[in-house]
């Protein structure tokens, strides 16, 4: 298999030879230019509207937070704050740092924070992350350089929030060009910038060479960084392996050991936070959907799915089964409520007798990105008798058939944003905002207390009763841990993380 494995990558590296047809064949060390792909594209290069990872990725590298979280201590460190202070449980005081510029050069301070807390990422606004905000009433600006954020009731994991989905925008350059400009040339204060974005294909950035002094980001080592949207996989390997690109992530787990025997590159693997899960739509519609109603039916289609299997099989790298809505290790993430729905075909079946189905049912599943993975769902499915048939789409189209009611049920993906709090997945997904389906009155008044307790114990046991109840309506069937196998050039350093956030303006070239 492996023999077979490794002509199927040389026969990948051929056709990308033989079609030469891409412009960003100056990659690597000569060129002091790291090119990585992956396979989806960017909706909206701003981060407070898109929430895709790669997303993630670019905000990173070209906007700075007020805080930081050290991925190897996880000690909150000033980024564009200078300090803070909590004046009581719903009032935090923030120096800010006075010798930040942004891209364009215009320098940064309190009206920046304001900004974009209250008109770019706050309530009514275009903002698809709305959560990243909602617990902030209101910025107050006491100076130039001093900021006080009034929350609306006491939040436990602010400063978690404060060093992730929170990126600090040019108050005075994006009144100018709206966010439609915006998305076209974007500054922000973070180590790289943005000179070149183009959509459907990816972003050019340089090293900011007036990057501030003392970020404990480090200052960045590469010249040029060139990000590419290669959807198809096969392709993605094939140009790692001519040198087109120098990075690349998601590899299946087939290739993992072919690659690693190549001396121009090298592979890490890694489990993350992030969490395959299929959506159960309640609030669908169409007679695909009617079925989802019925909770057993929903309970059947939890224990249809063999987690195990996809983890050994599919998966691998350190990927585990994951039964409830959170990351295991996220702070709260309390399962003792949650219900286990092992493999059961049998009980499964037994189920979708008792809800009136015992010849099964036709449905649809959509998906976005691993279909070998939705695909191995969908069989799962089928021996159970439920017939679903695959819609392999873009995120934002399923997400709009999600909202929409057209999808009954979705293979979705959730890194939490890389932030370690329960409340990152619960949030928006079972909040009554954003992405949330169900809406769920008494669920989400159940996290929104949770959300708001303070003492670390009591804290534990409302997120516990709150991911039972999400486990008891089999409101989503959570499947796996995600790990992410990433093959690059031999001559780059790069440290992988379970945050499943590749910082890459802390690699360099050996």
């Amino acid at each position: 298999m492996a023999r077979y494995k490794t002509r199927q990558i040389h026969k990948y590296a051929l056709t990308a030879l033989l079609l030469c047809c891409v412009s960003y064949s100056y990659a690597g060390k000569q060129n002091d230019t790291l090119v990585y792909a992956s396979d989806n594209e960017v909706e909206n290069i701003s981060p407070y509207h898109n929430n895709l990872r790669e997303g993630v990725i670019l905000a990173h590298m070209v906007w700075d937070t007020l805080i930081y979280r050290d991925p190897k201590t996880g000690e909150y460190k000033p980024e564009l704050a200078s300090d803070w202070k909590w004046e009581s449980p719903t009032a935090l005081l923030i120096h800010l740092r006075k010798d930040v510029k942004f891209h364009n050069g215009d320098p940064f301070s309190a009206d920046d924070v304001v900004y974009t807390f209250e008109k770019i990422a706050g309530p009514n606004t275009a903002s698809v992350v709305p959560q990243s905000v909602d617990w902030i009433d209101h910025v107050e600006k006491v100076d130039d350089f001093t900021v006080r954020l009034h929350l609306k009731q006491p939040f436990p994991a602010a400063l978690e929030y404060l060093s992730g989905p929170t990126p600090i925008y040019p108050a005075k350059y994006f009144q100018q060009v709206k966010l439609e400009g915006f998305s076209k040339a974007p500054i922000g204060t973070g180590p790289y910038k943005i000179v070149k974005v183009i959509p459907g294909q990816g972003v050019d950035m340089v090293k900011n060479p007036d990057y501030f002094k003392e970020s404990p980001q480090g200052q960045p080592h590469i010249g040029k960084v060139q990000f590419v949207v290669i959807r198809d996989p096969e392709a993605r390997v094939a140009q790692l392996m001519t040198g087109q690109v120098d990075w690349i992530w998601r590899v299946a787990a087939d290739q993992v050991e072919p690659l690693s025997a190549m001396p121009n590159i090298a592979v890490k693997s890694g489990e993350t936070m992030r969490i395959g899960f299929l959506a159960l739509n309640t609030n669908a519609t169409g007679p695909e959907a009617a079925p989802l109603k019925d909770l057993r039916v929903r309970q059947a289609i939890n224990y249809a799915i063999n987690r195990q299997g996809i983890v050994d099989n599919l998966v691998r790298g350190g990927s585990k089964p994951v039964y409830t809505a959170c990351f295991r290790t996220q702070v709260a993430c309390n399962d003792s409520k949650v219900i286990k729905y092992n493999y059961d075909p049998a009980k499964a079946k037994q189920l979708l007798a008792e809800a009136g189905y015992a010849n099964g049912f036709d449905t649809d599943l959509w998906a976005y990105r691993e279909r070998d993975y939705a695909e191995a769902i969908i069989g799962d499915l089928r021996k159970v008798g439920i017939r679903a048939r695959l819609h392999f789409v873009q995120y934002p189209v399923m997400a709009t058939a999600l909202s929409s009611g057209q999808a009954p049920m979705a293979f979705n993906t959730w890194g939490s944003f890389s932030i370690n709090d329960t409340s990152a997945f619960t949030t928006p997904y079972f909040g009554g905002k954003g992405s949330d389906i169900w809406k769920d009155a008494t669920l989400t008044a159940m996290l929104k207390k949770a959300d708001a307790t303070v003492d670390v114990k009591q804290r534990n046991e409302e997120y516990g009763e709150a991911l039972g109840r999400i486990s008891a309506q089999a409101y989503i069937a959570p499947m796996f841990s995600y790990s992410t196998h990433y093959a690059f050039n031999a001559d780059l350093n790069f440290q992988d993380w379970p945050d499943e956030l590749p910082r890459f303006a802390q690699s360099s070239w050996k």
